[in-house]
């Protein structure tokens, strides 16, 4: 897999044409969006389901996070008119509408003909059958065919994740910048925290009765250490240099960097709520803002 941020989403397609046993012309469309995890969704035609297992591990070797569906068109020289229908099953189809249709709620129609020839195994085309080596050879080659697709897709999400990454890296920086902000304006908290204090025991006594200097102190330290901030600081710092260094790193960095988002969010909360300065307030408010805006850009990120 290239180095570099990847994104989820992506799209490739790839052609080709087998000449032996019969023509065969062929196509793979891969299409990959955002997932918590890893889920791949294959769609081939009837008698290619020996190729499900196969993609599946090629695609695990490829892709690390996203919602993946492969699907695979074939078109061979076979006469278009040569097919059979599954009577069976179209009967069986037949006889559960005419069962049903008298229960249906007001509004729905009943299912049309047309509808149940669309029903995947009424319609069969007669396919050829083939060796043992011949359908390996048939196989080994739209395995190949999907390879070149997967490195094309590949391609595509390296190609968004590098449009992604200095957006991130702008929002990272745009956190730092809050977070020196909020570290010196919490540094003055003390101040602030024996001001309000002062403040609030002069309009509760009236004037009346005086606080010892020493009694005030006591009180002040109290509350300074309630609302010390440093180590949600030293915390969101660390997280900053974190995501730095796995933005840096490249790869597959999507979960540990939504990880560190609740975290960040984390500790922006608990600096607001220990927050005795509106400015500080503030600041703790941009800051969880611009978190979240972080955190939609990584949903994105594989």
């Amino acid at each position: 897999m290239a180095a570099g941020v990847h994104s989820m989403t992506g799209f490739a397609r790839t052609e080709g044409r087998l000449e032996a046993p019969t023509l065969l012309a062929w196509s793979w469309e891969i299409r990959s969006v955002n997932n918590k995890g890893l889920d791949a969704r294959i769609r081939t035609p009837a008698g290619f389901e020996s190729l499900d297992g196969p993609v599946r591990q090629v695609i695990g070797e490829t892709v690390a996070r996203g919602s993946v569906a492969a699907t695979l068109s074939v078109f061979s020289d076979q006469d278009p008119n040569d097919v059979r229908i599954n009577t069976g099953l179209l009967d069986r189809l037949l006889a559960l509408v005419a069962e049903k249709a008298a229960r249906l709620p007001a509004g729905v129609a009943p299912a049309r003909f047309d509808g149940l020839l669309a029903v995947r195994g009424v319609i069969e085309i007669h396919q050829p059958m083939l060796a043992p080596d011949q359908a390996a050879a048939r196989d080994d080659a739209l395995i190949k065919g999907l390879k070149a697709a997967l490195a094309d897709l590949s391609r595509s999400r390296t190609q968004e994740g590098a449009r992604l990454a200095p957006v991130i890296g702008s929002q990272l920086s745009t956190i730092a910048d809050l977070i020196a902000k909020a570290a010196q304006l919490g540094a003055t908290q003390p101040e602030a925290i024996r001001a309000k204090l002062t403040r609030a025991i002069a309009e509760l006594t009236a004037g009346n009765t005086q606080m010892s200097p020493d009694r005030l102190a006591q009180e002040v330290a109290l509350l300074a250490v309630k609302g010390d901030i440093r180590e949600e600081i030293d915390r969101l710092t660390a997280h900053v240099a974190q995501a730095r260094d796995l933005l840096a790193a490249g790869g597959p960095c999507g979960r540990r960097l939504d990880f560190l988002s609740q975290e960040f969010n984390r500790e922006a909360n608990t600096l607001c709520s220990k927050s005795q300065d509106v400015a500080l307030t503030r600041i703790g408010l941009d800051l969880k803002a611009v978190i979240d805006q972080f955190r939609e850009q990584i949903q994105n990120i594989e």
